[in-house]
């Protein structure tokens, strides 16, 4: 199976930037190499994760990174996005660690010297513990202790970074780690989502400001993960309820960041559960940014409830991923399109998109050909989106390898590439394959 787009498609061009992304608590391992996150905690809390297990060892790429990079450059991709792990590269005492900053600094080289367009991520979940037993991301004060890491860790690379990312998925470490606590911290309650919510944006904006001073020439943005929300009938009820579920899920992370305020829902909210906003904070949340990060999995639809407002209708009858999550591509192009008409924005990036399918290993070979379908009706709807006149400038394959995926633990696979967690062989699947044709064809 092939990923095919149509011939005058702008993403043919060598001027589409094509990627793949992974994330340092899903894939590093050595744990013993830095100190304790939120994940190793949460992960250490019986009945949290799926298959009871942990990060400590992953796809052990700490030990593995130099062959793994070969991979990503066998693929012919033009850029790697990958996070730094905060606990790795900070001291306790609020320094730099020199082997944590080296760790990520052979690899930017390496990365440079194959051609490959380095896309940092600052901040993909893993706060270090220390700052959770102070409060974790309901104390404002994390929102600096972030902009001091920014600051240390971009002087240190100096000019290497070809792209920042403040925070990858605000939504998620707020509402589902401070708020429906499946996630690390695992806080659960309706009054805390939003606040936390607050300070991780008020830390976006913060970091922005040194971040551009200390690495002008790079690009400087935020990612943010969206997933549409559709009324299950077309009756003013349902549809009331599909809104108010995208200013709670969507909405409330994209609005400060371009229209320095949040959504209506705001006023509307209880005084337990609204965020303390002082006085300049948006100011400092809405500042330009040079790029949006967009990731898109898939779709939500909602009905009406009384009593909450809204209530989520699972898929049923129609394709799914491994996931559980409903296989519709042409949301993608929906949010692509209602994004660009609601909102003033800059270029875009899609910094991740795919699928988790129930993979098999046969004969020394993947044969995913639901997620090729996958790539290739997703892919065929940012070109629908192009086509409409949304500025999208590169795709990302999440992910590079099959990793820790959070709360699941190792029984979900999203990569392209197969990982045999007893070996730590790397095989790729015909996904990697199909991507590879897709780019070297351009």
């Amino acid at each position: 199976m092939n990923i095919l787009l149509p011939d005058n498609s702008p993403m043919l061009t060598p001027e589409f930037t094509y990627g793949v992304a992974t994330a340092s608590f899903q894939i590093e391992g050595a744990a013993h190499n830095r100190l304790p996150s939120i994940w190793d905690t949460f992960c250490n809390t019986p009945n949290k994760i799926r298959d009871g297990s942990n990060g400590e060892i992953a796809c052990n790429h700490f030990h593995l990174w130099q062959q793994d990079i070969d991979l990503i450059d066998s693929l012919e991709v033009d850029a790697y996005r990958l996070s730094i792990s905060w606990p790795r590269v900070m001291t306790l005492s609020g320094e730099l660690n020199p082997s944590g900053v080296d760790f990520y600094i052979q690899i930017l080289d390496r990365l440079i010297a194959k051609g490959i367009k380095p896309y940092i991520t600052l901040y993909h979940w893993d706060l270090p513990q220390y700052l959770e037993d102070r409060g974790g991301w309901l104390n404002r004060d994390t929102a600096f202790q972030f902009q001091h890491y920014a600051n240390l860790i971009s002087k240190a690379f100096g000019d290497r970074v070809f792209a920042y990312a403040t925070l990858n998925e605000p939504f998620c470490s707020a509402y589902l780690g401070y708020e429906a606590g499946i996630h690390a911290p695992g806080i659960q309650g309706k009054q805390f989502g939003k606040k936390a919510a607050h300070h991780l944006l008020l830390a976006h904006g913060l970091a922005l400001e040194v971040l551009r001073k200390n690495a002008p020439n790079a690009q400087h943005g935020i990612v943010l993960n969206f997933t549409p929300c559709y009324a299950e009938t077309d009756n003013l009820k349902d549809r009331e309820a599909a809104k108010l579920a995208d200013e709670h899920f969507n909405q409330w992370y994209i609005k400060p960041i371009f229209d320095g305020a949040y959504p209506d829902l705001l006023a509307a909210l209880p005084s337990d559960e609204c965020p303390d906003i002082q006085e300049g904070d948006l100011a400092i949340i809405s500042a330009p940014i040079d790029y949006l990060g967009i990731n898109f999995y898939t779709r939500a639809v909602y009905r009406s409830d009384p009593l909450a407002g809204f209530q989520d209708v699972p898929p049923k009858d129609v394709p799914v991923t491994d996931m559980g999550w409903e296989i519709y591509p042409k949301a993608f192009s929906d949010l692509l399109i209602s994004l660009n008409q609601k909102y003033l924005l800059p270029p875009i990036f899609i910094t991740e998109n795919g699928a988790a399918m129930a993979d098999k290993l046969v004969d020394g070979k993947v044969n995913d050909d639901e997620r090729v379908a996958y790539y290739n009706d997703h892919l065929n709807a940012v070109n629908n989106a192009i086509s409409a006149g949304v500025d999208i400038r590169g795709y990302f394959a999440w992910s590079l390898m099959d990793n820790f995926e959070w709360a699941e633990g190792y029984l979900k696979r999203f990569g392209i590439v197969y990982v045999d967690y007893n070996t730590q062989e790397r095989i790729i699947k015909a996904s990697g394959h199909a991507y590879k044709a897709l780019i070297s064809n351009r």
